[in-house]
């Protein structure tokens, strides 16, 4: 009997124990259920400051917000040779976004680079770009399309033409840019190890994929705002304008004298552009096929392309579309004296019928007085927008 006791009694601590075990085990179930996952990284939200007297809508699709960690990336991309896909070779026979847009020269090219003599742009492959290349200034107030005819649109059933981010795009594919391909790019851009913890914080995973390199570079793109001129300073008050100065303003901004205002504006369009398209009388033949034409069908856009933002124009050269012109004497040349008519010339150019503005050498140089004042110099050196 003593032993049987003795069996039950060992019997029922054993039961115990495997009990206490099972409960333990079942508790540790539901307590790491319990236990919240680590949320993934949330980017940083950027406010862009809007200069005063600027537009407030502002072209930044809902897909990608502004935020600290997706313009730092994109800076750092904006600025990578390795971006146009290539690894171990002389970074000055590669290309990265800055290769043409340079903070100096209003994120233009300038006609003083020693690899694109007189600004004239080309790809890896040697093949010129069609047109000149834009300066990469307050795009993101604008809401009319991109390029110089304005092929890139909102609207365009072209879904790989839309906004800034396609252009970045376009630009690391386009053989007459980077002529990458996605998959060498990534690769390049994989062999730098701070990238994955870049993207991650950005993007929330450290993959790297082209829309979060397209993404990236058109944030830090749209922050490149340019606002702080002496014209700018002037309208704050903060800043005096000199009489050759005023006298210039006064000439761009009337129909009396250089009629400037119909297309780039003026005191009540700060971006010193309407955004629009003109056939401004440079000539009489059309034969180009990436016009504003291309893109609307409509024969009155023969001929016409954008009208540039006037803002850092002194920096900006070379000029028009095709970089015909290459110093800002010589864009106030033809529209003094070289305006040709065509039936597509824009009603706009009021001077056509007598060939031009018609100033004299006083007036022009009061004019280019004016377009000093437009210098933005905190923007062409502001370290936000440099290398980093």
């Amino acid at each position: 009997m003593g032993t049987i006791n003795t069996f039950l009694v060992a019997l029922r601590k054993s039961c115990t124990r495997v009990f206490l075990f099972f409960s333990f085990f079942w508790f540790l179930i539901l307590l790491g259920g319990c236990v919240d996952k680590p949320e993934p990284y949330e980017p940083t939200p950027f406010s862009l400051e809007i200069p005063s007297f600027f537009p407030t809508y502002l072209n930044i699709p809902e897909d990608n917000p502004l935020t600290v960690e997706g313009i730092a990336l994109g800076r750092r991309l904006f600025y990578d040779t390795r971006v146009c896909g290539y690894t171990g070779l002389d970074p000055d026979s590669m290309m990265s976004c800055a290769t043409c847009h340079k903070q100096e020269k209003n994120f233009r090219i300038g006609t003083d680079d020693p690899r694109f003599p007189g600004g004239d742009a080309y790809g890896l492959t040697g093949q010129y770009t069609h047109h000149a290349v834009m300066p990469l200034v307050n795009l993101v107030f604008n809401h009319e399309g991109y390029f110089w005819n304005g092929s890139v649109y909102k609207n365009n059933p072209n879904v790989n033409a839309r906004n800034i981010e396609d252009i970045v795009l376009m630009a690391i594919l386009a053989p007459d840019e980077m002529n990458s391909t996605a998959a060498k790019t990534i690769a390049a851009l994989q062999t730098d190890s701070n990238y994955p913890e870049m993207f991650e914080k950005a993007f929330g995973t450290p993959e790297i994929t082209m829309d979060r390199i397209k993404k990236a570079i058109a944030q830090f793109i749209r922050t490149l705002v340019s606002g702080n001129s002496k014209f700018d300073r002037y309208l704050k008050g903060l800043e005096t304008l000199t009489p050759d100065e005023m006298q210039g303003y006064i000439l761009f901004s009337t129909e009396e004298g250089a009629d400037c205002f119909h297309c780039h504006g003026g005191a009540g369009t700060p971006l010193f552009t309407t955004n629009l398209f003109y056939n401004n009388g440079r000539t009489d033949v059309f034969n180009d096929p990436m016009d504003r034409f291309s893109v609307t069908g409509n024969d009155w856009d023969h001929g016409a392309y954008r009208a540039p933002s006037l803002r850092n124009v002194m920096v900006s050269g070379p000029y028009m579309h095709d970089g015909h012109f290459k110093t800002i004497d010589e864009v106030l040349e033809f529209y003094n004296a070289g305006l040709v008519y065509s039936p597509y010339i824009s009603p706009l150019m009021h001077k056509i019928d007598q060939g031009g503005m018609m100033l004299t050498p006083i007036q022009i140089n009061q004019l280019k007085a004016f377009l000093h004042t437009l210098t933005d110099e905190e923007f062409l050196t502001n370290p936000k927008h440099s290398k980093p």
